[in-house]
């Protein structure tokens, strides 16, 4: 009787642990052909025939990856639609080992546009006014009337904390941001000029309102960013990094320095690595569009915070500024583009909205090389002139 109240128990146990393995198989299966599901609702075919455009945008990119150091990843979107990406050139110059899907780029300044969204979203959260002030949440520094409004529009006049970092900071190790802080407080130093006064774009207002947004969540800003952007719209390769505090991830980029004679060189961390907010956040293509288009299609932000980020700030007299809330916002050419570019340690980035023609271009470089605007013009004409001359309205019209 013994012997087979054993055998009974045994066969009970075996059959639970089959139950969980089979609902785990489940449930990953599940989350997988949901992840399949999203990659599909997200690049699905555009309206219009893409296969000769796709081709002509990969001759010119491949044009400037072979006469020039552009070195990188691109995306070209379409009335929301992908309709062209791939990688030119190499993860690891030296080694001459490609790009692929997975590489992850420092955003450089285009990282502003996550930090200026957490405070928005905070905004929202109603624990945060934009009329707030700086000195609210650090009295300790000698800036009186500066408001979160002013650190977003770039209307702040607050010092360059790099001069801190070079003139002030003795140790080998970055400071951090509260100890950028902390320093800027023990060692004052003017404003430029008073609040509000003119436009002046500023490095030290972004990295004090992503010290803002820890202080008021009580998290650390990589992981409000986490929870609050990057997970929700299934951006699985961005994440905040910071030299020397964080470890390097897989695929993650080196910037480089190529002379005229293209050797190249990797450029190594120095002491304003240890500072994010107006820099540090490492993404791919892929990512940065699944993040325009959920904030676009108001996933993140109140309809009234993302009408906030794409206004012009203004100054004391009236002034437009060039700058919403993370976004420059311009007029070339009779053009509305909505846009920021990063310059960083060797990186240099662009995001672009060319929102008359429903366009973006999302640009990665991960070389010195100047002239990402460039291209960015130059495949926004193309498609411009592609789609008035070749027929668009009676393709668009046929697939539908």
């Amino acid at each position: 009787m013994a012997k087979s109240n054993k055998n009974s128990l045994l066969i009970s146990l075996f059959l639970f642990l089959g139950v969980l393995i089979f609902g785990y198989y489940f449930s990953v299966a599940g989350d997988k052909e949901e992840n399949i599901k999203i990659e599909k609702a997200i690049f699905l075919p555009p309206p219009i025939k893409t296969d000769t455009i796709n081709s002509k945008l990969d001759s010119i990119l491949k044009r400037y990856q072979s006469k020039t150091f552009f070195n990188g990843s691109v995306l070209v979107a379409y009335k929301g639609n992908v309709i062209h990406k791939n990688n030119y050139g190499y993860a690891d110059l030296r080694k001459k080992t490609p790009l692929t899907d997975s590489s992850i780029f420092q955003l450089a300044s285009v990282s502003k546009q996550f930090t200026a969204a957490a405070i928005l979203i905070l905004v929202d959260e109603k624990k945060l006014k934009l009329t707030d002030k700086l000195r609210d949440f650090y009295p300790q520094l000698p800036y009186e009337g500066i408001t979160i409004n002013h650190l977003l529009n770039h209307t702040s006049g607050l010092p360059l904390y790099f001069w801190y970092a070079d003139h002030v900071w003795k140790s080998d190790t970055p400071p951090t941001n509260e100890q950028m802080i902390e320093t800027m407080a023990k060692n004052e130093m003017k404003p430029f000029f008073a609040p509000g006064q003119k436009f002046e774009y500023s490095n030290t207002g972004y990295f004090i309102l992503a010290s803002i947004v820890e202080k008021v969540s009580g998290q650390t800003f990589s992981n409000f960013l986490k929870t609050k952007l990057f997970d929700p719209l299934n951006m699985e390769h961005t994440y905040v990094y910071t030299y020397p505090f964080d470890s390097i991830r897989p695929y993650q980029l080196m910037g480089y320095q190529v002379n005229r004679r293209g050797r190249a060189r990797e450029i190594p961390p120095f002491l304003n690595d240890g500072i994010f907010g107006d820099k540090n956040v490492y993404s791919t293509t892929k990512d940065l569009f699944l993040w325009l288009k959920g904030l676009n299609e108001g996933k993140i932000l109140s309809q009234n915070s993302l009408k906030l980020m794409y206004t012009q700030g203004k100054t004391n007299s009236g002034w437009k500024a060039p700058y919403g809330m993370g976004f420059r916002l311009e007029n070339r050419n009779n053009e509305n583009v909505i846009f920021h570019n990063g310059k960083w340690n060797g990186f240099r980035t662009s995001v672009k909205n060319y929102i008359d023609n429903d366009i973006w271009i999302i640009l990665l470089n991960h070389t010195n090389y100047s002239n990402v605007s460039g291209i960015t013009r130059q495949l926004n004409e193309f498609l411009k002139e592609e789609f008035k001359e070749n027929n668009y309205q009676t393709e668009q019209k046929n697939q539908n």
